[in-house]
């Protein structure tokens, strides 16, 4: 647990900007950019990194641990597609924010989820996991062509989906996770929800502040 510390102290010093820029700030042009841009993402994106780590430890003590991150990775390529079509809908950011907490938070309780409710949670984060993603095509990177869309939701999928079965996996074999209650099991829920709460402080400090000034 010790090298997951560690792990999650690195992420939380690293620059915000680093998550929105897998092709270094140039636009996406090509298949392979979208591919590259897919794949990088959801990786130095740790607010995603840490919500899919978090969904496949879940997934782990479902009746479905291989199908309910799917549940997940619908909804965001959903979201995704939302959002290229340059809709603009409020509240993303909180959306991610509390995807870590209340996931994070079900996991440090040591409760497994049902089917139904993992379903449920997996595919309503997801959403908003895929709006914060289809930003990329609709602004920061924006003239993406249809090529460069299908590269990137084929990134966006597949690596997160693999992210969610590495993250059981490693939670069963090297962790001992065999069960919902296991301390390391929680101990990963403790840490993103630690995280979401950490990027709460961050969402609400902008407009403390101006109040304060204000006043």
């Amino acid at each position: 647990m010790k090298r997951l510390l560690l792990a999650l102290g690195a992420a939380l010093a690293a620059s915000p900007a680093l998550a929105h820029h897998p092709l270094e700030g140039m636009p996406m042009t090509t298949f392979s950019d979208g591919i590259l841009s897919g794949v990088g993402h959801p990786i130095l994106g740790f607010d995603h990194l840490f919500f899919v780590a978090v969904m496949g430890v879940a997934a782990l003590f479902t009746a479905q641990r291989y199908l309910t991150p799917l549940a997940y990775i619908g909804a965001m390529l959903a979201g995704v597609l939302v959002m290229s079509t340059g809709l603009e809908l409020p509240g993303v950011e909180l959306g991610i924010v509390a995807s870590l907490i209340v996931l994070g938070g079900i996991v440090l309780s040591g409760r497994a989820l049902g089917l139904g409710a993992a379903v449920a949670l997996f595919a309503g984060f997801g959403l908003f996991h895929g709006l914060a993603f289809g930003e990329a095509i609709a602004g920061a990177e924006g003239g993406a062509g249809m090529g460069v869309l299908l590269g990137y939701l084929i990134g966006l999928g597949v690596t997160q989906y693999l992210i969610a079965l590495a993250a059981g996996w490693v939670a069963e074999k090297f962790l001992g996770a065999t069960e919902a209650t296991a301390l390391n099991a929680r101990l990963a829920g403790a840490m993103v929800a630690g995280v979401g709460i950490f990027l709460a402080l961050e969402v609400i400090e902008g407009p403390i502040v101006a109040l304060l000034t204000a006043a």
